[in-house]
């Protein structure tokens, strides 16, 4: 039976990211070795969204899944505000019609998005 899901998060900075999620993001995590850190995530959902041209890029005969990261909040501005106290600036706010969304510069150079849905989660099933 299923147990859970690991999320594979690619980085040109890996240490540094690790590092942001524990210090910055407050992510508690195990030491698996060499500083290899594996992050306890909150409640988490899984959406599936067709492909377009807006999609994730794929290598000709890709097979595998591609996913956005998207962390989730109850109230994004004032996580924004908390953010911007650690030093972190995201993006300008967006309101869509599923949530307010921005995105967070990780030091690897990557981003993750951030949203307070306004659409029904799953986290009480």
């Amino acid at each position: 039976m299923l147990n859970g899901v690991h999320l594979l998060i690619y980085s040109a900075d890996p240490a540094a990211d690790r590092a942001f999620f524990r210090d910055v993001l407050g992510f508690r995590a195990v030491d698996v070795g060499h500083g290899w850190l594996i992050f306890a995530l909150p409640p988490t959902e899984a959406a599936f969204h067709p492909v377009d041209e807006n999609a994730a890029p794929r290598e000709p005969g890709e097979t595998m899944v591609r996913a956005d990261v998207y962390l989730m909040c109850a109230d994004v501005r004032a996580t924004t505000v908390d953010l911007a106290g650690k030093g972190v600036a995201c993006s300008e706010l967006v309101t869509e019609r599923w949530g307010i969304r921005t995105t967070v510069p990780l030091p690897g150079g990557g981003r993750v998005g951030l949203y307070q849905p306004t659409h029904e989660t799953a986290h009480a099933l």
